[in-house]
């Protein structure tokens, strides 16, 4: 799943890509790397963020994904608003990618249900100006408490009239988790797994990889944070998760060709 941020403050990208002919192109240099999907995202969640107007977040993302869904690229949209969500999926979006998982805005599950979108459900506690405020995890620790929290989301969105053999789990790496926490999680996907849903991992350039390359300068800055993430990548290749979201597509697939020559050399 590769990363198209129509923002101008994402944490990695933000303002890069914040036209509609600068998101398209990006798209289609993104597919022609490999990508499976492109995510169109019109709201930056980094720590702190402060949310666009709806408008200003219909205005971002719809443009770019008709014109990429023209093209036949599967196309995910990156929101928590069922408003953007509708829009999304009458201009050809496939999948809904919602890091509340449907706890920011419950109508989102309406839309999903009603259109029969793809629906990505993402472990989350709060908006990303308070996500801070949330990252304990008391006595059972992350990796309980995260499955426990998903697994009531599942619930609600069965609730909701959503066919579960289209949601996919996602364990928040980076919201409301503290560095040590997306390393629990990760170490214990299967866990995760167990709950019987596809699971997406997002790593790319996130602050935990930053933290863990930290040197006598402050954390390691964004641009220099993919090839921890593709070695990242190919563990988790290895350990059978189902999707990646990424912002370097070519490089992801250079890591996955590398898994896929050890395993056909077995």
């Amino acid at each position: 799943m590769g990363i198209v941020n129509v923002t101008p403050d994402s944490f990695s990208d933000g303002g890069r890509w914040d036209t509609t002919e600068a998101a398209v192109a990006h798209g289609r240099l993104l597919r022609e790397q490999g990508a499976d999907v492109l995510d169109i995202g019109g709201e930056s969640t980094r720590p702190g963020a402060t949310r666009p107007l709806v408008a200003e977040e219909l205005d971002r993302v719809v443009p770019v994904i008709r014109e990429l869904a023209a093209d036949g690229a599967v196309v995910s949209v990156d929101t928590m608003r069922h408003e953007v969500a509708a829009a999304a999926v009458a201009a050809g979006a496939r999948i809904v990618n919602d890091v509340s998982g449907g706890l920011a805005d419950p109508a989102v599950l309406d839309v999903v249900a009603d259109t029969g979108a793809t629906y990505v459900a993402m472990h989350w506690r709060a908006h990303a100006d308070r996500m801070r405020d949330f990252t304990d995890y008391g006595p059972d620790g992350v990796v309980a408490t995260v499955r426990r929290e998903l697994e009531a989301r599942l619930e609600a969105i069965a609730a909701a009239g959503v066919l579960l053999d289209r949601v996919v789990l996602d364990p928040g790496l980076g919201f409301a988790k503290q560095p040590a926490h997306n390393w629990e999680l990760l170490a214990s996907l299967d866990v995760l797994q167990g709950l019987g849903r596809p699971v997406l991992v997002g790593a790319s350039r996130k602050s935990f990889l930053g933290t863990l390359l930290a040197d006598d300068d402050g954390p390691r800055p964004v641009d220099g944070r993919e090839h921890a993430h593709a070695a990242l990548v190919a563990l988790l290749a290895s350990r059978g998760v189902d999707y990646l979201r990424v912002h370097d597509v070519r490089a992801t697939r250079d890591a996955l060709a590398v898994v896929a020559a050890m395993e056909e050399s077995r």
